[in-house]
């Protein structure tokens, strides 16, 4: 039987990359939990394998069916989730669940899964460098990036709730920590 491997951060705090370089590591066994959105996809992102995206109206037929563990309207019609059938089937096989979540839903399923779940919130060094970032990106409208940045401040107050905090003002130091934590962890029974 797998664990669950919690991920939340706001959004520019380098979680996609500390989760990226953890992936390969084929002696965590890590699969991601594909969530479903309602955002329209970014860059080169495909359907079913960075995200499932659907209609708001699809969404909400799933959520009427009861079919996700956990689920989030971040922004008006802007739903992130996780469906209940997928992650069943892939603790049964044992692999390791990675998720990446907003803060509700990384503290609702730490709750569901309890010891079997280690919960990491990744941390930009201050707002000021996270506003760097995501304006680096050059993805997303000033309006955006200010959205972006009042949620920031909100999901940090999230942040020790959790149960590792990585600072990520060092990448590589960063993705070392979320490394050893995993591995630590891992090598718990359940």
């Amino acid at each position: 039987m797998g664990k669950v491997i919690i991920f939340c951060a706001p959004s520019g705090s380098g979680k996609s990359t500390i989760i990226g370089s953890l992936m390969p590591r084929k002696e965590l066994n890590l699969f991601f939990s594909v969530s479903a959105t309602t955002r329209p996809p970014r860059g080169e992102e495909r359907n079913g394998v960075e995200y499932l995206f659907m209609t708001p109206k699809e969404f909400r037929k799933h959520i009427d069916a009861n079919d996700f563990i956990e689920y989030e309207e971040v922004y008006t019609d802007r739903f992130y989730g996780t469906l209940r059938s997928q992650v069943d089937n892939q603790l049964a096989e044992g692999q390791n669940v990675v998720f990446d979540v907003d803060v509700h839903g990384g503290l609702r399923l730490k709750e569901c899964f309890g010891s079997r779940a280690l919960s990491l919130f990744i941390q930009p060094p201050s707002i000021d460098v996270l506003r760097q970032r995501l304006e680096g990106r050059g993805t997303d409208s000033p309006e955006v990036i200010q959205q972006r940045l009042d949620r920031a401040e909100y999901e940090l107050s999230f942040a020790p709730h959790f149960d590792r905090i990585v600072i990520n003002d060092d990448l590589e130091a960063a993705k070392a920590e979320a490394y050893k934590a995993i591995r630590d962890f891992l090598s718990e029974p359940i």
